[in-house]
């Protein structure tokens, strides 16, 4: 055991300076997300790296020269224009270590001040400003567990007032134009949420979406420009999560989206409220459409958007679009987007690393069949040249997440430097595919979605490019308890695991999660309070079938994870290591759930290709 830097080294050998050397450059990409306009929709905020950590920069023209605004040690959670402040102040999100326990802090670009807003201890979700620097967040402020909303008036002495007690997860989602009205989520699980109206003066919140019928997921919300209509996206349809004007007096749903099966992901309501832009996920490619929002639904797809995954999207007050956009063979990078003249306009190129980016591999998306008929999409990177290839699975986690083909330094280096294909699977309870496929591997039916990667081990061994002698699995979260069900399963079929800040034991995983992240696993997993619920959560979870792991594992972990604790690594890692088997262990002790500081990110990426390079190629 070694210890450098805030990494903990535990059973790694020591690693060649020469491979360090030859992954340097995937490692130097740089991303731009987009973060927001300037008043006058002439400049905007970036969150970019150029140290160690995300920071906020602002770009003064399309492609022109960043210029860095922040110069914090911890990265960047969410940032904005100071709504009020003429662009002279920023608020900052912001968390220590990657505890996620996020504080909002107020730079003064012109005194070069920061201020804490907020009280330094409780956790904070997403904000809102209104025009005239009314602010609205959530926190778990008053017992650690439930999140209520709080507004905060503009002026720099003032204090965050409390004016709704939230129980569960409660998020503002928009503020009326005239600082009436709150539009607020009210979030139970991916599969069931609610949408209230708060009274600011008489701090009453209206139910606007009917308990009792099933459960509707509603996820995004916008007001309209006179605040009589919301523009919200649900699943109430019963298949695909679309786009809706709500009538926010008669409570009436009118579809938007109606003709489009497809999971709206993203949605952004004109300044002047004549239009609403919507990004859709389509098999894993986004598309952006534009609506109006008077008369009849009338929808057009923007056509020249480069294939791509996009978020973050956001109307300037004079009418443009921006965006971030990524794809396979580029990293994120931020756009503009006139729908009037139909012109895209890039805002940032990311470099990366002085490698060819026409040398990069574009996936191609393939379905396959699993135990009971269905077919599983995947996207599938083919190496250059004949083979038979090794095979990384690449598993996402969630679970309730969905593998979008976006760069990866990683996935380029396994194909370009070791030869090696790489298979991303949306396996059963992925989003994106529909309301019942996102259902299918809830509570008992947990186990189907390990069986549809052993059907892709099926597929892997029928393909001669393939190696299905030789084939690893990665995975993070949720990604990581598959890679270590998946060995216990099928262990004679998997050469090696990677476990990123997976779960060994579902049970000890539910007690030991964030307090106020319970309610939302035990929807999704099962109550472990229930007896009978909790021998059969123990009875699947790779800790009680560790003695059917045979492959070698890394696993990697941060010390300060609120989602998935430290316990469960270190867990499945004692437990093998007493039976014998070969184990890997970094540990990272500023970080949390996933590394977002670069060394430490490096630091893992090259741990992972050694350890693939010894237990996978050879």
């Amino acid at each position: 055991m070694r210890r450098a830097g805030n990494l903990t080294y535990d059973g790694i050998p020591a690693l060649p300076p020469a491979l360090a050397a030859r992954a340097r450059p995937y490692f130097g990409a740089r991303h731009s997300r987009f973060v927001d306009w300037g008043r006058k929709g002439k400049t905007l905020l970036v969150r970019t790296r150029f140290g160690n950590t995300r920071q906020v920069h602002l770009v003064a023209a399309p492609l022109g020269m960043r210029r860095q605004l922040t110069f914090f040690r911890e990265p960047i959670a969410r940032a904005a224009f100071y709504a009020g402040a003429y662009d002279n102040a920023l608020l900052l999100k912001m968390d220590r270590g990657g505890a996620e326990n996020h504080q909002l802090y107020r730079l003064d670009l012109l005194e070069g001040t920061t201020r804490r807003l907020t009280d330094g201890r409780s956790r904070h979700l997403g904000f809102r400003f209104s025009r005239r620097g009314l602010l609205a967040f959530s926190a778990n402020a008053r017992n650690g567990r439930d999140f209520d909303i709080y507004l905060l008036k503009p002026g720099s002495d003032q204090k965050p007032t409390r004016v709704f007690d939230g129980k569960g997860y409660f998020e503002t989602l928009d503020i009326s134009r005239d600082e009436r009205k709150l539009l607020l989520l009210q979030y139970i699980s991916i599969n069931e949420s609610y949408l209230h109206l708060l009274d600011i003066a008489t701090r009453k919140a209206t139910l606007l979406t009917p308990k009792g019928q099933g459960p509707v997921s509603y996820l995004h919300g916008r007001f309209g420009r006179r605040g009589r209509t919301a523009y919200v996206t649900s699943d109430r349809d019963g298949k695909f999560v679309k786009l809706y004007a709500l009538d926010l007096a008669k409570r009436t749903f009118k579809p938007i989206s109606a003709k489009i099966d497809w999971d709206v992901t993203g949605l952004d309501v004109s300044d002047d409220g004549s239009s609403v832009a919507f990004v859709v996920n389509a098999d894993g490619l986004s598309k952006l459409y534009f609506a109006r929002t008077s008369g009849a639904p009338r929808v057009r797809l923007a056509k020249n958007i480069p294939a791509g995954v996009i978020r973050d999207v956001a109307f300037s007050r004079g009418g443009r679009l921006a965006f971030t956009l990524a794809t396979a063979t580029a990293p994120d990078n931020v756009y503009a987007y006139a729908p009037r003249r139909r012109k895209l306009v890039g805002w940032t190129a990311s470099e990366i690393g002085g490698l060819r980016s026409d040398l990069f591999v574009k996936p191609k998306l393939i379905r396959y069949p699993t135990f009971d008929k269905r077919e599983i999409p995947a996207f599938y990177y083919k190496p250059a040249g004949k083979g038979p290839f090794p095979v990384v699975l690449m598993i996402h986690g969630g679970p309730e997440s969905q593998y979008r083909p976006t760069y990866s330094p990683l996935i380029q280096y396994l194909l370009r430097e070791m030869k090696v294909a790489v298979l991303c699977p949306n396996v059963r309870g992925s989003r994106g595919y529909g309301k019942a496929y996102l259902l299918l591997d809830n509570g008992r039916k947990r186990e189907d979605s390990v069986k549809d990667i052993g059907a892709l081990l099926d597929w892997i061994k029928a393909q001669k490019e393939l190696d299905a002698k030789r084939v690893a699995l990665h995975g993070g979260s949720y990604g990581g308890y598959m890679v270590l069900a998946t060995m216990a399963m099928y262990p004679g079929r998997v050469r090696a695991g990677v476990d990123w800040v997976g779960i060994s034991n579902f049970v000890t995983f539910l007690e030991h999660t964030k307090a106020y992240r319970r309610d939302l696993r035990r929807a999704e997993y099962g109550d472990e309070r229930d007896a009978t619920m909790a021998k059969f959560l123990r009875a699947i979870s790779p800790l009680s079938k560790v003695g059917k792991i045979r492959a070698p594992l890394l696993v990697i972990q941060g010390a300060n994870d609120p989602r998935v604790p430290r316990s469960e690594a270190e867990q499945i890692v004692k437990a093998l290591r007493a039976r014998g088997k070969t184990v890997w262990y970094l540990l990272a002790h500023d970080e949390g759930h996933g590394f977002r500081k670069q060394r430490n990110r490096i630091a893992a990426r090259l741990a992972t290709i050694a350890f693939l390079e010894r237990y996978l190629k050879r």
